[in-house]
């Protein structure tokens, strides 16, 4: 992929600082218990230190904010849902009726949603954070999904929403996201900024039968066929992009400037990272990768960030399921570390040395 310019008006992202490293390893191996018994803990433990500047990390008032967007594509028939679900999920998340909303409970997380771009109208509501930049995006299959100007201005009010969570004490932030036929715009981003053959992007979605996803292979590879384009990532946001997808790049890169805590979620989320990281490669250190999603793709994506995600559920839902589920494990990471006694402290031994 070609290199890339500073992008005017977006965030600039630090590499993560590391000062603390040694302290608070030090601090994790003098626990009462073995060395890296608490496995994945531990490392999550660490990173959040890091990025919070701190030998005693927190889990403070986590948010995920679900960004809904509709896509041209669909008029293709690469979903087997209509293009107003969309509409018709916004107002079940704000009903407090879907998936996201059950697991964002459980876990204590303030959930946010935003219309990005939705095509149906959706009724204004005080739940509902209404910026769409316009209904819905054009259809890729024929010409660019959106304009140059349109990206940016969809990047810039994701991180909009960020900067609000932050004010508010946020420092555990994830992204879901909601719109028909965005796995058919993930994949493309996929194939294009990975340089991966769309056949190894493409999944089931929503639950295509064979030849619905066969026809979306075709539909797709003639669309990256079509578009004979420069591989930077604002050309290829705005060629095959989302609204809501482009409003999650532009809070990836906003989060990571707060130094907070990121949590990915799965297929759909990962490719808005996939911008976000080729714009500023030093976002991914401050991103934890919450789960593998069961999505064709979504694993090719983890290698390509040299992830090693935290769950393995087999699930493929997107709204930003899997970031919930992780939080309470940061919640778990936090309290080893800030509460368990060291074994100087509790007064027991340690092992003999050989």
């Amino acid at each position: 992929m070609t290199s890339t310019p500073r992008l005017s008006g977006l965030p600039q992202v630090e590499p993560l600082d590391q000062t603390l490293r040694d302290e608070l390893q030090h601090i994790i191996d003098t626990k009462t218990k073995p060395p890296g018994s608490l496995g994945r803990l531990e490392t999550l433990a660490r990173q959040m230190g890091l990025i919070q500047r701190t030998t005693r990390p927190t889990v403070e008032r986590p948010a995920l904010i679900v960004f809904a967007g509709d896509h041209g594509i669909a008029a293709e028939g690469v979903s087997p849902y209509p293009q107003a679900v969309t509409a018709q999920m916004v107002a079940n998340f704000l009903a407090g009726g879907a998936a996201v909303n059950a697991l964002s409970r459980v876990a204590g997380i303030e959930l946010e949603v935003v219309n990005a771009g939705i095509a149906t109208p959706v009724p204004r509501t005080d739940g509902l954070v209404d910026i769409p930049v316009a209904a819905g995006t054009r259809n890729f299959a024929y010409e660019p999904a959106m304009t140059h100007d349109q990206a940016l201005i969809a990047m810039q009010a994701g991180g909009a929403r960020v900067r609000h969570h932050a004010a508010l004490g946020s420092n555990v932030i994830g992204f879901g996201e909601m719109g028909i036929a965005n796995t058919s715009a993930a994949a493309c981003l996929m194939s294009r900024l990975c340089g991966v053959p769309i056949d190894e992007c493409v999944g089931r979605g929503t639950g295509l039968d064979n030849a619905g996803l066969a026809k979306k292979r075709n539909v797709l590879a003639a669309a990256l066929a079509h578009h004979d384009i420069s591989n930077t990532p604002l050309d290829v946001l705005a060629t095959f992009g989302g609204f809501e997808i482009a409003m999650m790049a532009g809070a990836y890169l906003a989060a990571a400037e707060a130094r907070m805590t990121i949590l990915v979620d799965g297929f759909i989320a990962s490719s808005a990272l996939l911008v976000a990281d080729a714009i500023a490669p030093n976002v991914r250190e401050y991103c934890v990768f919450a789960h593998a999603s069961n999505e064709a793709g979504h694993r090719r994506m983890l290698d390509h960030f040299g992830a090693l995600p935290l769950l393995s559920l087999d699930m493929r839902l997107g709204e930003g399921t899997g970031a919930a589920l992780a939080v309470p494990l940061l919640r778990a990471a936090s309290a080893f570390i800030n509460e368990m006694a060291s074994f100087e402290s509790a007064g027991v031994a340690t092992r003999d040395a050989p």
